[in-house]
């Protein structure tokens, strides 16, 4: 089939998310319910009434956002809905494919980024670390000035967003100076992100050891469905290649323009992103201005009814 799935990660959480599905998808909340007692706290009630400062901590965000892909990909195929062709998950939702691809178990899952989250704020303390998105500059000028700001700290291209939009992370300061260099340089926006834990940089290099000791002993089995690993963009069959992918995504910038790119490459016809919010689906639009291409988000029964139609024609 013609179409494939994309899962979002952090960022994409809000206080009240998934409430529209739920209401007409029993299986939404028997998910959550899954997954809070694995949590031993509710992460439906956390989702739906905050407050946002504990939904957006790391440790809590990331079983959410698994949790709420999860929900939809369930629903999906509930529904009737077939198996696409590949999946892609931004950062944290490369986890959500896997468990929807049938190689991670839903409940080892929820355990393993609840931990990730906090490996990854451990690495860098609170206040230490920052993110920032710049939008309307080349990639190499982005890369170039945040060599120039580094000045013995860290900053780097974290996310290949779309052509225009890429995410910097790093100490705090150097990020700021980046955020001055890079609107002197034209950037249409220079904004820091409220988050605190430089994704996708060589500082969470202390995070990536340890979740590389503790993929060690999850087990990944066979998927139904090949999964495009951001970090280097290609499909990874064998456990081991598997969790060398998770490893190095920590300190690697997620390159998701390409990954969009080898979708459609492959065949793709119709993304659809399986989570709340429609950021990716967003993103996908700059990356891929044919319209032929269709770019949709599963939110309700109404989106969900237009995704089943449209991966239906494509089958």
């Amino acid at each position: 089939m013609s179409f494939a799935f994309v899962f979002p990660g952090q960022g994409s959480q809000s206080v009240g998310m998934m409430r529209a599905l739920a209401a007409a998808e029993p299986i939404v909340e028997e998910t959550f319910a899954e997954a809070s007692e694995v949590l031993g706290y509710d992460l439906w009630k956390l989702c739906q009434e905050g407050p946002e400062e504990l939904l957006g901590a790391t440790e809590r965000t990331q079983p959410a956002m698994l949790t709420a892909g999860v929900a939809t990909w369930r629903v999906w195929r509930k529904h009737g809905g077939g198996l696409p062709l590949a999946m892609a998950g931004h950062s944290l939702g490369e986890y959500t494919a896997l468990v929807c691809a049938g190689v991670l178990d839903f409940r080892t899952a929820v355990e393993l980024v609840r931990f990730r989250g906090e490996a990854m704020q451990a690495a860098v303390p609170l206040g230490q670390g920052a993110m920032a998105a710049i939008l309307g500059l080349e990639d190499a000028v982005v890369e170039a000035a945040c060599h120039e700001a580094a000045q013995g700290e860290v900053v780097q291209a974290a996310n290949y967003n779309s052509p225009g939009q890429i995410v910097i992370a790093g100490a705090a300061a150097a990020v700021d100076r980046a955020i001055e260099l890079l609107k002197s340089k034209g950037a249409k926006r220079a904004i820091k992100l409220p988050v605190s834990v430089p994704s996708h940089t060589s500082l969470m290099q202390p995070a990536s050891e340890r979740l590389a000791e503790r993929l060690a002993s999850v087990e990944l089995r066979a998927g139904e469905i090949g999964a495009i690993y951001t970090v280097d963009v290609r499909k990874h069959g064998s456990a081991d290649e598997i969790r060398r992918a998770l490893v190095e995504q920590l300190v690697k910038p997620v390159r998701w323009t390409q990954t969009i790119q080898a979708m459609i490459a492959d065949g793709a016809r119709v993304i659809v992103e399986c989570g709340p919010g429609r950021v990716l689906t967003g993103l996908n639009r700059r990356i891929e201005k044919n319209k032929e291409i269709e770019m949709l988000a599963i939110e309700d029964t109404e989106s969900l009814q237009r995704a089943l139609q449209a991966c239906r024609s494509e089958a």
